[in-house]
């Protein structure tokens, strides 16, 4: 898989993270979009499928994207399929983090080093290739605004930003309410996406014990709501300001 298309990991935390801030929108539940979104990634490149809400994998070998070929191999290690809810509720620790300092080597945004109440080292993360941020935007944008079937990346992509409670962060206040409706209501263009989205939802109400009948017969039926159920990560994730 060439390197010449962004992943859904990186739109999706490029989505998150605020321009002027260098903050990230939903630190928690985007933790475990960004695992789900790696499901999604390696459905695409048709190294894995769902299997009811399992996800199995269908051909082993690597994408050529060392963060998604570190994914895949778990994967394949584990020798059957696994729910996509348990998977993704798994420890992912500094996968953010991963995925920003990727950022960074690629040139899409720069590290600055703070202080948290005058003590505490922090880094922000403030985008350089706004063109590309703006560009993953108007897909989402035009999705929403002209009702046209989206292609199935931006209709994954868009199921994971509702799935991570991102909807308040691209279209806050009561005017952006009917998009964060249709934003919502694209969840059914894209099965894989639905079924991820529906379990990264299922972890934040911890309600992953059961499995789900049909991912996507529901697609517009739940909220996001706050990570009820998640533990505060560790490692270097904890030192990063886009918490």
């Amino acid at each position: 898989m060439g390197r010449s298309r962004r992943t859904i990991p990186e739109e999706l935390l490029l989505l998150a993270l605020d321009p002027t801030t260098g903050t990230t929108a939903q630190p928690q539940s985007l933790d475990l979009g960004l695992a789900g979104a790696q499901l999604v990634e390696l459905a695409l490149a048709g190294r894995i499928a769902p299997d009811g809400d399992r996800i199995a994998v269908v051909m082993p070998r690597p994408t050529g994207d060392p963060t998604l070929d570190s994914a895949l191999e778990l994967l394949r290690r584990r020798g059957s399929p696994v729910r996509a809810v348990h998977w993704i509720g798994g420890p992912r620790l500094g996968l953010r983090q991963i995925y920003l300092s990727h950022l960074e080597r690629c040139g899409m945004v720069h590290a600055v080093a703070g202080q948290m109440c005058g003590v505490l080292p922090t880094t922000r993360y403030q985008a350089t290739e706004t063109a590309i941020s703006r560009d993953i935007r108007a897909r989402l944008d035009s999705a929403i605004r002209t009702g046209v079937p989206p292609d199935p990346r931006t209709a994954a992509l868009a199921a994971l930003a509702h799935a991570v409670g991102l909807g308040k962060h691209l279209y806050p206040g009561n005017e952006g309410r009917s998009s964060r409706s249709r934003l919502r209501d694209l969840i059914r263009h894209d099965p894989m996406g639905g079924l991820v989205a529906h379990a990264v939802m299922d972890v934040q109400n911890g309600v992953a014990a059961q499995p789900r009948r049909n991912p996507t017969a529901q697609a517009g039926s739940r909220q996001p709501t706050a990570a009820m159920s998640m533990q505060p990560r560790r490692g270097s994730m904890a030192r990063v300001a886009a918490h």
